[in-house]
């Protein structure tokens, strides 16, 4: 185990942003596998009745090539250049001491204002695409998806960055997240897989409508 962490370390010091890209279309990949099994194994306690007349269960292995190609695409590179750009902006431009609360706070605010729903929304964007649905139908399964999403990940993500910006160097920072991916991704992939699912229409019943609006 460590010489694979100092393999690691001498990846990132001699490739930094391939290694984050080709760790990251790995972790996403592993979370969509992780994520139709779950979705399998949910269907099924849900039709115990017809559970004799249930086939065996098979990877989409199409659908874990492009989760896993958003990974290597969006999350590795951007994910690079946000964490270390974040780091330096707040620290050079805003003039906050590093690892104070005010330090912290700042970046967990903007990533979970900035990056969280950018990620969000070109994930659920790319995946309907690269399924062969039309623009419109995007559109739909978007409005569906991504407001229960943003909702329960913003209860989970901030704890998650304050101990990221607060105790990890920030080279190490995307591979730190990586891991929380690994989970993230499998929620994602199992969200969208979901599609109107009852619990999606119990959150969004929660927001106000156009008619409550007027």
């Amino acid at each position: 185990m460590l010489k694979l962490w100092k393999w690691y370390q001498n990846c990132l010091a001699v490739h930094p942003v391939k290694t984050q890209v080709i760790s990251s279309g790995l972790i996403w990949g592993f979370g969509d596998i992780a994520a139709q099994t779950i979705t399998d194994s949910t269907v099924k306690s849900h039709n115990q009745i017809e559970q004799d007349e249930d086939k065996d269960f098979k990877i989409n292995w199409k659908r874990v090539a492009t989760t896993s190609f958003f990974g290597l695409g969006f999350v590795g590179p951007v994910g690079h250049y946000w964490y270390e750009g974040l780091d330096r902006y707040i620290r050079l431009r805003l003039m906050l001491k590093p690892n104070s609360f005010r330090f912290v706070a700042t970046k967990v605010a903007v990533d979970g204002f900035l990056f969280g729903p950018l990620d969000l929304l070109i994930f659920f964007t790319y995946m309907g695409i690269s399924s062969g649905k039309s623009v419109p139908q995007v559109k739909e399964d978007v409005k569906r998806d991504f407001i229960p999403a943003f909702i329960m990940e913003g209860a989970i993500w901030p704890v998650v960055q304050v101990a990221n910006f607060r105790f990890v160097p920030v080279r190490y920072q995307l591979l730190y997240v990586n891991f929380f991916c690994l989970l993230d991704s499998c929620f994602l992939s199992w969200i969208e897989q979901q599609q109107d699912a009852p619990w999606k229409q119990w959150v969004k019943s929660f927001l106000p409508t156009k008619e409550q609006k007027r």
